[in-house]
């Protein structure tokens, strides 16, 4: 008898995909208000129509790249969406500039995409996966991310 295609969860990992497979309103995926902050080399900033705010700083946002090629990469490296690469042990570490983008444009009306100082610029960032990703306390202990009360 054969096993394969046959995943065994755990109650944190059941709980973590019911959050990830909700519905999410129109209200909570609609930007009311959209803040890149290139020059100051923070990050993105979003306002949502229902009154929620999200913050991502520029490394979590190219280490969690949705184009194909890093969904792989990340996938075959058991990374999740946002979790830098392991770093190889190295004599003398090269330093690696922060992740920062050139510029970033809106894509339609349901994204943001940006053009990293790596040359990279394949990702298309929906509002959708942003919001599902949101990396404030309270998502992020919905989600079952940290343990605790949100703050």
């Amino acid at each position: 008898m054969s096993h394969e295609g046959i995943r065994f969860s755990s109650k944190e990992d059941m709980a973590r995909e019911a959050v990830a497979d909700r519905q999410l309103s129109r209200a909570a995926v609609t930007p009311t208000k959209v803040r890149v902050l290139i020059t100051e080399g923070k990050g993105l900033e979003i306002e949502w129509s229902d009154g929620h705010r999200s913050a991502w700083n520029f490394g979590w946002l190219r280490n969690a790249c949705p184009c194909a090629t890093c969904n792989e990469e990340r996938e075959q490296q058991g990374r999740k969406p946002g979790q830098p690469k392991k770093k190889a042990a190295e004599l003398l570490p090269m330093y690696a500039p922060p992740a920062k983008p050139t510029s970033a444009q809106a894509v339609g009306r349901y994204a943001i995409q940006f053009n990293w100082l790596d040359g990279h610029n394949s990702g298309i960032y929906s509002f959708d996966f942003l919001r599902r990703h949101c990396q404030c306390s309270e998502c992020k202990f919905e989600r079952g991310e940290t343990a605790g009360a949100p703050n």
